[in-house]
């Protein structure tokens, strides 16, 4: 009888299938590829570059230029057999990218989970990306591997055949042995971008490394062009190799908690739901510590909230009392973090908890890359 043979990164089953020997080997190196994993929310518009807006965790829309207002993501249930989601864009309102601009969704990967592939050595690995695509349009479509510094870029094609059909993609790339690529550190080992429309100064030749900053290839189809155009994507993979295997499915817990290296939402479930333990500073302010759900990636430098004061309360000796004012950051680590709850009239030096009044409650912090 057969039983598969063992390599360092999966195991191969005498069917074919692929295995991961721990569920934590991220064989995967994108995070949230299922496109299941929504902490900030599942529709997303008005978007505007301003640095990079994350919006299905891990995924960032990005831009050169500002479109302000064109373009909606969202998580949709429309995919492929055995996902149940997929991150969708739409036009609402059609541009011209014009020669230096351009609009695109990417994933940063982390230096730590992408050092081993040895990019910018003379033992730089092959590496394969898969996934499945959507579109309205037809035609060819590009997207690119690029550096940290942006000085880096692979461009890439795909072609999708039939309109509004579930298509799956296999792209493999050469590794780089050229360029400067950050090792094991917690800064952006790699970008990986799928373009929605791009100009020519950003657009390259498909198949070589170029020492240029480029995020499509020459003559892409550019779906932000097309007024109600839509262009789906899920299954995401990216991996060590030239062949690219079934997608790595990993528990939903292990996924959140990936995710939550980069973003982390903590939602009340209920009227009662406690933040963390606090003590009252003075008679107006409560200061209270709250645990990260897993080690982020560095520490956070801002809190996000509701924007509401009467979402959050304070608890002392058993009597709720409601906040004047939103909680405000008071400093972090990568473990967690100090906030503060702005109340009126409670004993200074006594301890309390922080909590959330109803389910619109929320305390969250990024350290996207």
């Amino acid at each position: 009888m057969a039983y598969g043979t063992v390599n360092t990164d999966n195991l191969t089953s005498s069917d074919g299938g692929v295995i991961s020997p721990n569920i934590n080997s991220l064989r995967n190196r994108i995070i949230n590829g299922a496109t299941v994993i929504a902490q900030r929310g599942t529709s997303f518009s008005g978007l505007s570059d301003d640095g990079g807006q994350y919006t299905l965790d891990r995924w960032r829309w990005s831009e050169n230029g500002t479109f302000t207002g064109v373009q909606t993501v969202t998580q949709d249930t429309s995919a492929p057999a055995g996902f149940s989601y997929s991150l969708k864009v739409q036009t609402t309102t059609a541009v011209a990218v014009a020669t230096s601009l351009s609009c695109r969704v990417e994933q940063f990967i982390e230096g730590f989970n992408w050092a081993d592939m040895g990019y910018g050595t003379a033992n730089a690995k092959t590496t394969t990306l898969s996934f499945w695509v959507r579109s309205s349009l037809t035609g060819t479509f590009g997207g690119a591997f690029r550096n940290s510094a942006d000085d880096r870029a692979y461009p890439f094609s795909y072609t999708i055949s039939v309109a509004d059909t579930w298509e799956q993609k296999s792209i493999t790339i050469a590794g780089d042995t050229s360029g400067t690529w950050i090792g094991a550190t917690n800064g952006v080992g790699l970008r990986v971008t799928f373009s929605l429309g791009a100009g020519t100064a950003l657009s390259g030749t498909a198949g070589a490394w170029a020492s240029a900053g480029y995020q499509s290839v020459t003559g892409a189809v550019s779906v932000v062009g097309t007024l109600n155009a839509t262009w789906f994507v899920t299954g995401v993979q990216l991996e060590k190799g030239s062949t690219a295997t079934s997608f790595d499915y990993r528990p939903y817990g292990t996924e959140l908690n990936l995710c939550q290296r980069y973003y982390y939402k903590y939602k009340a479930s209920n009227s009662g739901t406690m933040f963390g333990s606090a003590y009252n500073y003075n008679t107006s302010a409560t200061l209270g510590v709250v645990k990260f759900a897993v080690t982020m990636r560095t520490n956070p430098t801002a809190l996000e909230q509701t924007g509401t004061a009467s979402d959050y309360g304070v608890l002392v000796a058993g009597s709720g009392t409601t906040c004047t004012g939103v909680p405000t950051f008071d400093g972090s680590g990568v473990e967690s973090a100090d906030v503060q709850f702005n109340v009126s009239g409670v004993t200074a030096g006594q301890g309390s908890f922080l909590r959330g009044l109803n389910a619109n409650a929320y305390l969250a912090w990024s350290a996207e890359l």
